[in-house]
């Protein structure tokens, strides 16, 4: 199929054109956990790397390469690892390429569990700086000599900071850094971290990508646009057996996947796969629902502030809007001071008081007590987050009843 196919047009047809055995129009669902080869050659090259195949599912199964497949295809990169998980996929990448002696340069906005997966290597000895990545200066003034990865996220999470994508990524370009961007707030519908030189691209696939909370996954995508040369961190027996340009993802396989052991199971590659036909289609609808919200709640006298980069009174407005096809369905707001958050949240009826993203159902929690609790108040205060914050990741309901949901309950907290 020509590159010049549309987004939705490439994934519907993406296992077809693989050509799956008797015409099936997808992967079929693998669930061998090893392969028998009739002459032991070839299981001896699959394991030197001397031949593509497969020996044991924990570093690679059909139907998950066949969802590896897909999501390059999305990322227009190169090669894509998927793992059980958002955060295995970004625990993996962290564990292959870095080493003590390493510093790291992050965003300060970060989701909770990657800030705490990344305390975990600073306990390890990794030095870690964390910066406001809203603007490149911050980013320049924390490199050191031994910095060897950026590691930032489109939209962060849940107070949706949006990242100098393209000044880091020339940055990161001319000192020879790693730069991963997480794209999972946005997906590669909505931006394609490509096209601000991002090295590696991480997705949790369980979010917008698979779309219907019914399946765990997650992936990290080389984009091809880095020297994997002239990095440090690669191991000589790579280096010795595998092509300049894949010694990046290849090591993310083999140490990252296949030694930590974060494998996506197949049934789940196969979930994700079929949710992801959809994608396109149900992020349009919840970017217009959450646009809407965004402006109904901005118009309460109960809400003191919308977090959302669609509206423009967000601070990276201009900045989403110059990145960004849609501006995504995340979206926070905080409650005027005296408002219980609790009490409000139990009010709506129809919004689903959950813990997940990007499913296809509107989804509500309070930030401070949940998902960012560990932080403590310090932490949470320079992150931007107040006590009332309510996280929202929006839907696909029809637009009025969603704002209805809304209204009734806020008008029921005004007493």
């Amino acid at each position: 199929m020509s590159d010049q196919k549309g987004f939705t047009t490439t994934i519907l047809h993406s296992d077809r054109l693989l050509k799956p055995e008797f015409g099936a129009l997808h992967q079929p669902v693998h669930t061998s956990v090893t392969w028998g080869y009739d002459d032991v050659q070839g299981l001896v090259n699959v394991f030197q790397n001397k031949a593509k195949g497969y020996a044991y599912s924990r570093q690679g199964n059909p139907t998950v390469t066949a969802l590896e497949h897909k999501v390059t295809q999305m990322e227009q990169g190169m090669a894509t690892v998927a793992f059980s998980t958002g955060m295995a996929a970004i625990s993996a990448t962290l564990f292959a390429l870095i080493k003590a002696g390493d510093h790291v340069i992050a965003s300060s906005f970060l989701f909770g569990n990657t800030r705490s997966v990344m305390q975990t290597f600073i306990d390890l000895g990794i030095e870690f700086t964390f910066v406001d990545a809203t603007d490149v200066k911050h980013i320049k003034d924390a490199m050191q000599e031994n910095t060897r990865l950026v590691f930032v996220e489109t939209i962060a999470n849940p107070a949706t900071q949006v990242s100098d994508l393209g000044p880091i990524g020339n940055f990161c370009e001319e000192k020879g850094l790693v730069y991963v961007v997480d794209n999972t707030m946005t997906s590669p519908y909505i931006f394609r971290p490509v096209a601000v030189k991002a090295s590696l691209v991480i997705n949790s696939l369980t979010k917008y990508i698979g779309g219907h909370g019914d399946a765990l996954g997650g992936s990290v995508t080389d984009t091809g646009l880095f020297n994997w040369v002239n990095f440090p961190n690669i191991t000589a027996v790579l280096r010795a057996q595998i092509r300049p340009e894949m010694l990046g993802v290849t090591q993310i396989r083999k140490r990252g996947l296949r030694d930590s052991g974060g494998t996506l199971s197949p049934e789940a590659a196969h979930t994700i796969a079929l949710g992801a036909e959809t994608m396109a289609l149900r992020l349009d609808r919840a970017c217009t629902n959450a646009g809407a919200l965004a402006r109904f709640l901005e118009t309460q006298p109960l809400v003191s502030k919308v977090y959302y980069p669609g509206l423009e009174s967000h601070p990276q407005h201009a900045l989403a809007s110059s990145l960004f096809y849609r501006y995504g369905g995340l979206m926070s707001f905080a409650l005027q001071d005296g408002v219980d958050c609790f009490a409000f949240l139990n009010k709506l009826n129809l919004v689903i008081k959950s813990s997940n993203l990007g499913d296809t159902r509107t989804l509500a929690i309070p930030v401070a007590h949940t998902i960012f609790f560990e932080l403590g108040p310090q932490r949470r205060a320079e992150m931007g987050i107040p006590d009332s914050m309510i996280r929202l990741s929006v839907g696909i309901e029809d637009t009025e009843d969603l704002i209805e949901d809304f209204r009734q309950a806020l008008e029921a907290s005004n007493v």
